[in-house]
Parts: C-alpha cells; sequence; structure tokens
C-alpha cells in the first residue's frame, strides 16, 4: 500500500490503534471520545451517528435509515435497519399517480435507523446506551457553529421544503437558513434525543414519540398508525461477497443496491479492465459502461428480498456478467437495457479498535433533509419512499409493509476471509459507482484509503448523463469524448460525486494498526490515537 498521496493538494492518511472517521469533525469527535472512555468500534461509529443527525442535519436526522457491516473479531455481520411502507400504502392508495412523489407526507416510510443503533448496541455495544448520546444532546442544546458546507445545503434546501409540514418552524431562523459560522442550537430535537437515550428507542416505536409522530401525521397528511411503528424491526443478515482479485468486496443484498457495484466489478472483469493503464480514458470508459449495465438490470430486479423475480445469484453470475461485458465496445459509448439472467443529502462513517473490530456504517434521509415533512421534536423524515415503482407487477411496486429500493450502502472488503477495509461513499446513485472506482483504486493501484478518497471521480447522475470532477485530467475527459461520451464537468466545490470515508488495516500483519482517510468534498474528519 501506498502511504504517501499521489494527488496534489491531497491530505494525508492517519495511522492509528483506534479510529474514527466521518463526514464532519465534531460528530467524529463524539466517537474518539467513546473509545477513550473504553467503548470498542460500534461504540465509537454509534456516538458518531448519533451526534451526526444534530451538526449534520442537511444529510440525516432521527428519521432515516441505516444500514451496518462489521467484523467483530472473528465474524462478519449485515444489519439492515431500513423501514418498511405503512400499511395504508397500497397500490390503490396511489391511483391516478404515475410515479412517487419526491417530497412531502407520501415519500415517507416507517423510520429504521433508531432501530438500528439500539440493535447495534445490544448486540455489540460496551457502553451504556444513553452515554452514547451525551455530546449530541449537548450541541442540540447548546448549539454548535455551522460549517459553510453545511449552510449552503441548508439554504439550497428551502426553495424546495419551506412549504412542508413542520419544515420551517423546525429548520429556519426568521424565514432563513443559519449562515456559516452562527451558532445553531435545537433544544427540542435534545429532549427527544434524551427521550430515545432513557428509554432505549422504546419511546419512538411504541411510546409517546411514536404517538407524537402518527398524530401529527393524522394532523398533516400522512397515514402513519401505531402499529406500523411497533411493526418495525431491524434484520441481521449475511453480506453478499463477490471476489476482485484477491479480495472479496462485501454489500448489503436487496432491498439494497450494493450488487450493481458488484455486477460491475464483475463486468469489468470479463471485459480485461486491466489490460489499460490506470487513470487512462480507456479504462475509465469501460468503468462507465460497465456501470450502465450493472444500473440497467438493478433498477430492473433489485427489490425487497421478499418480492426479487430474480434471484441474487443470477445477476452475479459469472458467465451472466461476461454475457453483459461481451456488449461493450471499448472504443465506443453505448446506451443498455436490463438484461435477462436465468432466474432459478447521506452519512457514512466507520470505526476501527485495537480489538480488531471493525464497522461500516451509513445512515441516510436520502434527498438532503428527506422529505421535508419534521414531526415535533426534530424528527426529520427521509423520503425513501419515492424509491418505490407505481408500476404494476414490478417487483419494487410499493406495498404495505415493503422496504423499497435502497441507494445508502456500507462496503466492506475482505482478503482471505479476514477484514481489509470499511469504507463507503455517499450520494445517492454515486454510491455504487464510488465503490467501484474506490476497489480499483485500492487493489490495482494499491492506493491509501485517503489518496483513493482524494482521486477525481466521474459519475453517470440520476438523468444518466456522465459527468466528472473539475479536476479529472483533461487528456482523460478528450479520450472519453473521442469514445463518443458527452461529458459535463462540474465545479470544484460540486458535492455530486459523494464524500468518503474508509479505514484499512495497515498490513496484514499488523492487526490493529490502520490507516484511515477522510474525504475533502465535505467536512469530513478521520481522527485516532
Amino acid at each position: 500500500m501506498l502511504i504517501s498521496p499521489p494527488f496534489g493538494g491531497g491530505r494525508a492518511p492517519v495511522l492509528a490503534r483506534n479510529t474514527v472517521a466521518s463526514s464532519q469533525p465534531l460528530a467524529t469527535q463524539a466517537g474518539i471520545e467513546a473509545l477513550q472512555n473504553g467503548g470498542n468500534a460500534v461504540d465509537a461509529a454509534l456516538a458518531t451517528a448519533i451526534t451526526l443527525t444534530v451538526v449534520e442535519p442537511t444529510m440525516n436526522g432521527l428519521g432515516g435509515d441505516s444500514f451496518a457491516i462489521l467484523w467483530d473479531g472473528t465474524k462478519i455481520h449485515g444489519l439492515n435497519a431500513s423501514g418498511r411502507a405503512p400499511a395504508a400504502w397500497t397500490p390503490e392508495y396511489f391511483a391516478g399517480k404515475n410515479a412517487m412523489d419526491l417530497i412531502g407526507w407520501n415519500t415517507v416510510t416507517v423510520p429504521g435507523m433508531v432501530a438500528g443503533w439500539i440493535e447495534l448496541s445490544r448486540k455489540f455495544g460496551k457502553l451504556p446506551f444513553a452515554q452514547l448520546f451525551k455530546r449530541a444532546i449537548n450541541y442540540a442544546e447548546n448549539g454548535f457553529p455551522v460549517s459553510p458546507v453545511i449552510a449552503r445545503q441548508w439554504r439550497e434546501a428551502i426553495p424546495i421544503l419551506k412549504n412542508q409540514p413542520g419544515f420551517s418552524e423546525s429548520f429556519l431562523i426568521d424565514g432563513k437558513a443559519p449562515a456559516a459560522g452562527q451558532i445553531w442550537k435545537y433544544p427540542a430535537q435534545a429532549k427527544t434525543l434524551k427521550d430515545i437515550a432513557a428509554t432505549e428507542g422504546e419511546s419512538f416505536y411504541k411510546g409517546p414519540l411514536a404517538q407524537s409522530m402518527v398524530d401529527f401525521a393524522k394532523a398533516t397528511g400522512g397515514c402513519f398508525s401505531m402499529q406500523d411503528f411497533a411493526d418495525n424491526r431491524p434484520e441481521w443478515v449475511e453480506p453478499l461477497a463477490f471476489d476482485y482479485g484477491d479480495y472479496a468486496l462485501l454489500e448489503i443484498p436487496p432491498n439494497g443496491s450494493g450488487i450493481a457495484a458488484q455486477m460491475a466489478l464483475g463486468i469489468l472483469q470479463a471485459a480485461n479492465v486491466k489490460q489499460y493503464p490506470a487513470n487512462s480514458a480507456q479504462r475509465i470508459h469501460l468503468q462507465i459502461e460497465a456501470m450502465r449495465l450493472a444500473f440497467a438490470d438493478a433498477y430492473a430486479y433489485v427489490s425487497d428480498a421478499r418480492s426479487m423475480e430474480v434471484p441474487v445469484s443470477s445477476l452475479l453470475d459469472r458467465d451472466y456478467l461476461a454475457s453483459r461485458a461481451a456488449m461493450i465496445d471499448h472504443t465506443k459509448a453505448g446506451s443498455y437495457g436490463a438484461g435477462d439472467p436465468h432466474c432459478g443529502g447521506t452519512v457514512y462513517l466507520c470505526a476501527a479498535d485495537e480489538s480488531g473490530m471493525m464497522i461500516s456504517y451509513i445512515q441516510s434521509n436520502f434527498k438532503g433533509f428527506g422529505s421535508g415533512v419534521v414531526a415535533p421534536g426534530g424528527i426529520a423524515f427521509h423520503n425513501r419512499g419515492m424509491s418505490f415503482s407505481l408500476v404494476a407487477g414490478h417487483p419494487n411496486q410499493v406495498a404495505p409493509g415493503k422496504r423499497p429500493f435502497h441507494t445508502i450502502l456500507p462496503a466492506f472488503l475482505t482478503k482471505a476471509g479476514k477484514p481489509s477495509m470499511a469504507f463507503g461513499v455517499m450520494g445517492g446513485n454515486m454510491q455504487p459507482q464510488g465503490h467501484i472506482q474506490f476497489v480499483m483504486r485500492f487493489v490495482d493501484e494499491y492506493l491509501n484509503p485517503q489518496a483513493c478518497s482524494d482521486a477525481p471521480r466521474w459519475r453517470i447522475d440520476d438523468l444518466g448523463k456522465l459527468t466528472v470532477e473539475a479536476s479529472m485530467p483533461q487528456s482523460i475527459v478528450d479520450g472519453l469524448i473521442a469514445m463518443g461520451h458527452e461529458v459535463a464537468i462540474q465545479p470544484a466545490n460540486s458535492l455530486d460525486f459523494g464524500s468518503a470515508q474508509a479505514i484499512a488495516k495497515l498490513s496484514e500483519e499488523t492487526d490493529s494498526v490502520y490507516i484511515a482517510g477522510s474525504d475533502h468534498r465535505r467536512d469530513g474528519l478521520a481522527a485516532g490515537f
């Protein structure tokens, strides 16, 4: 692994026996404090995650979902803490609509994140659950200075969300977003956090907080019931593993879309991507084409695992992926539909401790603040339900109690069955694309996590258009254009390419020494001791 940064102006990686990396420095410090107080990597991740709901509300909140992949010292575990559709969400409920709404109550599924916190703490944590809330409650009660990136995201959300129930009353000051450096306080959110901490989430799913959310929904156009909340359960799952070279990429299985990254890597292997040099237009062209093929299948077939008609084994079948790779013209951009396999605003963080425990964790309100709906007590709801389909018979068609197609993806690399790196890239459909770019930098180019994060990225946006960062070398841009790609170059301060955090083992021989990186695209910080 190359420790020195190869990209100009890149950050130096952090080397430590205990480390945390997140998208916000105050949250990272909360995780470090948990480790210093005798907690393990899971405690650190939870303290960080809980604090992020306060200090980075533009990307996550108490009404969101979460996923995790962790190594407990001997075994890998996966947690799906995404919520389900309300019982009222039958296809008939959406009659007359051609597509799901993008914001508002009709995008809000039951929040699963808080249940995920509880499950992780009970199964793996060492510290008392309430202790993990200390920093978050303090920042909500006494305030913190808003960073420039978060202030910008906050300001840009106002025209879209200001008329949603509870948003302006909760997140605006005299009709405006807080400016960079301004102290933001939210005492009502502190009270909610105290209630969750004191009851270990019981209040959020079966008690006063649940009742408050249900009452607010009934008063403002939602359709939650107490039973919807009481029925919520996180689920321990076996992560999907897909070999790439000497490593295996682990992703949460559907309803998560991490399988798209694994499919793309399989297509790239079949296309012999390594015949082209790193940082060349030819290699990036193949990455883009492989990702387009993978997305076509993911959008057609991935859904709640209970309703998937095509098994994941078929989507990851090497022969099938080779047939998809054969569709790629190595010299020309193409467009692709779904194949026919044989049927038989997000925050990411990671933490590792000197015992060997590592966790890759992600939580989200989806599009920025999410739905824009904010229940009393600062519970900002995600808009994850917008990812359902209204097409009759589609595997991702909306239905009561169903989980929607999900874009938030914690990732993990193992080597010979042992942990190698916990990592993630935030940002909607950027996540599987970021995963393949990150993996190839780490595995094929031997770059350290910080350098993997600093490297310029490309993205196929939500409309299918190819965009690249301003730092992408002009020779690569010119080469892609020559192959028929329409390339849009985003400004240097664009957040469209996600932010990344990663913690890797320094070497196979040093179990408790890690090398960590955090993205310059947001306010991220990796720290350790």
